[in-house]
């Protein structure tokens, strides 16, 4: 089959397209996965406590990924303003990814450490009493909901099946762990530990 033949022939011309795609695709992906860089946590990193890992669910329940970014590209401008480009083993225990590429607000992957939770509190409550300039809607609602019961063993059960390291000690205490505590707590602990395995460069 030469190449008029295969451009005017659409099914044949969609089968090439995939095929080239498909390589692409490996050629790249592949060497990326055979690369112990990609596949190891950061040294000294430990998996989310129970108020942390039940923080990010409530991040992601929320939609924060929709407006803040949890990737610092390693470009000046960016490392300049947020801190050490992110390294891919600082994510290795994320399920899912929350990475993102639309920054309505800050990019959040070194905001650990950088407010206090008195801080963070209030701007989840009212954005604009310590931004005025912020776009983001208020969640006062978090103060309200409170942990009873929680899941949270559960969730750290199903992570630990696919490769993050929680102990049965982590486990059987996680719901303990999070009794009592408000939704805004948990938030606030998972913010309070973004971009702290790998200490911001400037």
């Amino acid at each position: 089959m030469n190449l008029e033949t295969l451009e005017k022939n659409l099914p044949w011309l969609v089968v090439g397209i995939i095929i080239v795609i498909s390589f692409g695709g490996l050629a790249e992906i592949v060497p990326l996965m055979a690369q112990p860089v990609t596949q190891e946590p950061v040294a000294g990193m430990k998996p989310l406590n129970a108020l942390q890992l039940e923080g990010r669910d409530i991040y992601i329940r929320e939609g924060c990924v929709g407006c803040h970014s949890q990737m610092v590209r390693p470009f000046r401008a960016e490392t300049e303003r947020y801190g050490h480009y992110s390294v891919a083993g600082e994510s290795v225990w994320d399920h899912p990814f929350l990475w993102g590429s639309k920054r309505t607000g800050p990019d959040l992957a070194r905001v650990g450490g950088r407010y206090s939770d008195a801080w963070h509190r209030e701007h989840l409550r009212d954005p604009r009493s310590v931004v005025p300039e912020s776009n983001m809607p208020g969640f006062p609602w978090l103060d309200e909901n409170t942990y009873s019961d929680a899941n949270t063993g559960d969730k750290m059960r199903a992570l630990r099946a696919v490769g993050v390291p929680y102990t049965d000690a982590d486990i059987d205490g996680a719901a303990a762990a999070v009794e009592g505590k408000t939704e805004m707590d948990a938030m606030v602990a998972y913010l309070q530990q973004l971009g702290t395995h790998l200490k911001a460069r400037r």
